[in-house]
């Protein structure tokens, strides 16, 4: 809420470019789908619902807008009705990117004739963080299975639960892994943005996902960034407004979101850690470090240059969001955060992109700096306790 002290001041270019974007803030062409978390999670394990006065309870449970809302049309397509997108029920069978667009723009699924593949923003509106995967055991999906099909892994024929990948039509600006072309999918079995390779290098033809067409609203995913002239930018196709600068400073998942619940910024008390969707809805995949030599943001935005482990230089942090991630051993202990930066691992004793800026993955909510940097997966990617965070908040005037 807006503080009742003297700092309520606003440049003209503010108030004039505020009073442009009314009509903006009532009719959302962003809006964002709540990650469907009803349950509070401490740092490892769930916990009774807090008081308000606790940093905990001002976790995704804590603000439940937008919640996801779907509706079956019962001819193989399923309508959102909190985005104005509407979906293909079930995919079929894993296909090459080129095969992907081919069937969309042959589709005629439902009587319609403007199906396409989705982009990277438009297929994590679907994500939802209600999922669990505990040592490779799948005990609920991150997707809503009473309206979507997602199939698992062919574990008969070698793979994984988890290698059931569905892509985006986003191709990452840079390269991942040993200089490959790189295209951005969501994990609905375990929980994670990551860019995958488009060529198979080990099987010498190109690489086969999933894919879930979707038409509709072609507004969905496109920001309307407006820098309000007081360390602030509001975003009038979500309705947030953002810390324009993070303060350059790493914390753990429990004191990231109370730097951000205590956070006074340009007369407003009523900051908050972002949850995963919202934080990932800033996320600007045409950019990259090798690219471009930008994190994957506006540069609207201020972001902080850090050294990298083991002594790299140039790289941009890791961003905390309120979101936990139900996977791993322990998979209470785990909070999401996307890499605005290279995502990191280590292979064959180097660091490298592997997952591309723009990835979201998860990290230990707590833990001793002594014990990190780690590395974990077939990938080794890094593990750290320690991330940045920015702070957000509704725009309510």
């Amino acid at each position: 809420m807006k503080m009742n002290n003297n700092y309520t001041k606003l440049s003209i270019l503010s108030l004039f470019l505020m009073a442009l974007n009314i009509q903006a803030q009532n009719v959302l062409n962003y809006p964002i789908v709540h990650t469907g978390v009803s349950e509070f999670y401490g740092t490892n394990s769930i916990i009774d619902t807090p008081n308000t006065k606790d940093v905990l309870y001002w976790q995704d449970a804590g603000r439940v807008t937008n919640k996801p809302s779907y509706t079956d049309n019962e001819d193989g397509t399923i309508s959102d009705n909190i985005t104005g997108l509407m979906w293909e029920k079930d995919m079929g069978e894993k296909m090459t990117y080129a095969e992907a667009v081919k069937k969309a723009e042959t589709s005629r699924l439902g009587g319609y004739d403007d199906w396409r593949v989705p982009n990277i923003k438009e297929l994590y509106s679907l994500i939802l963080f209600t999922g669990k995967l505990k040592a490779m055991k799948v005990e609920s999906l991150f997707i809503d299975t009473q309206y979507f099909n997602q199939p698992l892994g062919n574990t008969e024929a070698g793979e994984r639960p988890i290698d059931a990948q569905t892509w985006s039509s986003t191709k990452y600006t840079g390269k991942t892994m040993r200089n490959d072309e790189t295209i951005f999918g969501v994990n609905f079995v375990d929980g994670r943005i990551k860019g995958y390779p488009a060529f198979n290098r080990r099987a010498k033809q190109e690489n086969k996902m999933y894919f879930r067409m979707v038409r509709g609203n072609t507004a969905y995913g496109k920001n309307q960034l407006v820098d309000n002239g007081d360390g602030t930018i509001s975003d009038y196709a979500t309705g947030l407004m953002w810390q324009k600068a993070d303060d350059g400073k790493a914390r753990d998942w429990h004191n990231a979101m109370k730097y951000c619940e205590k956070l006074e910024l340009a007369g407003y008390d009523d900051w908050h850690l972002p949850n995963i969707k919202e934080l990932q809805s800033i996320v600007d995949y045409q950019r990259s470090p090798s690219t471009m030599n930008s994190p994957a943001i506006n540069p609207i935005f201020l972001v902080t240059k850090i050294n990298a482990p083991e002594g790299n230089t140039d790289h941009y942090p890791c961003f905390w969001a309120s979101t936990s991630h139900l996977d791993g051993p322990r998979p209470y202990s785990n909070a999401t955060y996307i890499a605005f930066g290279k995502s990191l691992g280590k292979m064959r004793g180097q660091l490298l992109d592997v997952h591309g800026a723009g990835s979201q993955r998860s990290d230990p909510k707590t833990g001793l700096a002594s014990d990190y940097p780690k590395y974990r997966g077939p990938q080794g990617d890094l593990v750290m306790v320690f991330n940045h965070c920015r702070a957000v908040r509704k725009i309510t005037e």
